[in-house]
């Protein structure tokens, strides 16, 4: 009897240290090295991702690049290359969209795939799983990470469970199996607060979690607990979305040094505006709602937004809208943070002019010309006289 029969078949496959691993294999000489993606450590900005390498000196993620210096003086810091890594995210993507069109990408390098139809083409859930991780391997040169179960909370954990170049199956008949020793902050949810909550009733594993009744966990988290109660027992009816729209587009910067300096502000808005504008541009997106975001020395971040008549993809308008949300902004304490995110987006070819609005032509046409150029040689072959 077949155990699957009755099941979907989820898979979800993440890239192993994927912006590290993109550098090591494009450079062979960074090979087996610690390598620190995110820029300078002088730079303040923080650890985008490291190389397994650099992980056994306890860098993370999200960690300041000074700590990481610290902690590996000899480690080879590298800026984050967006591009190369979205063009080899796409890569990816196409291997997965020849086993199923029901790909539902995370970030650029995760992404749940529901290949419950493609089995009766391609084989088990099995096969296919192992076929796309060599494949990544073999076309891409790439390690990938790859777990396969019944929904996609297990097929996550699964894949996390041996890193790197990781494989786990869940059988359908194995789900309390697999689950009951992980401890309980491996449930999705559970964070450092609701994990102390579970220790001080003696929760420390799902197995434990599952002893306790809905009635408790509701009255404890409230709908959270409903939440514990369904994914302590393997339960996750969320379908993989392959339509899942972009909610915004945004970039932000961390300064070197503190800043107040309001024209020195602007022009890091106008970098900012630029790169953003560009990236609605490619994804033929237009927003309608400009926000900023400022933090201060101490930590402190406060955002400023304003939603225009009509949505956009220009630059200078997305500029122009930072640069009034700026104002509203007090300088009397320098800033270590600035970013710009544009919400409320639509599809390009849906957007209504407003009646008062000029359409821009000329700016529209120039704008698409200037990302042509980029686009055939490069980010700085041409640049605003602003920024020189």
């Amino acid at each position: 009897m077949d155990i699957w029969a009755n099941c979907r078949k989820i898979l979800h496959v993440d890239m192993d240290a994927f912006y590290a691993s993109v550098e090591q294999r494009d450079d062979p000489s960074l090979k087996g090295k610690p390598v620190v993606v995110g820029g300078k450590p002088e730079s303040r900005g923080v650890v985008s991702a490291a190389s397994y390498e650099a992980r056994k000196y306890g860098i993370h993620s999200a960690m300041p690049l000074a700590e990481a210096l610290r902690r590996c003086p000899e480690a080879v810091f590298l800026p984050v290359n967006g591009r190369k890594y979205q063009d080899v995210s796409a890569q990816i993507m196409e291997i997965f969209l020849t086993y199923t069109p029901l790909v539902e990408p995370l970030s650029l390098d995760e992404a749940f795939l529901d290949i419950t139809a493609s089995t009766s083409l391609f084989g088990s859930a099995e096969k296919i799983a192992l076929t796309i991780k060599q494949r990544i391997q073999q076309e891409l040169d790439l390690m990938a990470s790859v777990g396969v179960a019944c929904n996609k909370f297990l097929a996550k954990l699964a894949s996390d469970l041996k890193k790197p170049d990781g494989f786990v199956i869940v059988p359908p008949d194995k789900i309390q199996e697999f689950l009951d020793p992980l401890p309980v902050e491996r449930i999705w949810g559970v964070g450092d607060k609701t994990a102390q909550q579970l220790h001080r009733c003696h929760v420390k594993t799902v197995k434990d979690l599952r002893r306790l009744e809905l009635k408790d966990l509701t009255k404890l988290f409230g709908t959270l607990g409903t939440q514990l109660y369904h994914l302590a027992r393997g339960m996750d009816e969320r379908p993989v979305e392959s339509d899942r729209t972009v909610k915004s587009i945004g970039h932000e910067t961390t300064f070197a040094q503190d800043l107040a300096d309001y024209e020195v502000l602007k022009t890091t808005l106008l970098k900012l505006a630029i790169d953003v504008g560009r990236r609605l541009r490619k994804k033929s997106l237009k927003g309608k709602t400009v926000t900023i975001k400022v933090r201060y020395a101490d930590f402190r971040t406060l955002t400023r937004s304003h939603t225009l008549l009509c949505a956009t993809d220009l630059d200078d308008v997305i500029y122009q809208e930072a640069c009034s949300l700026l104002e509203e902004v007090s300088l009397k304490e320098p800033l270590r943070l600035i970013g710009v995110t544009m919400h409320n987006l639509t599809d390009r070819t849906e957007n209504q002019l407003s009646l008062f609005e000029d359409p821009q032509p000329d700016k529209e046409a120039l704008t698409k010309a200037l990302d042509l150029v980029k686009e055939k040689y490069g980010e700085k072959s041409i640049t605003r006289a602003r920024l020189l």
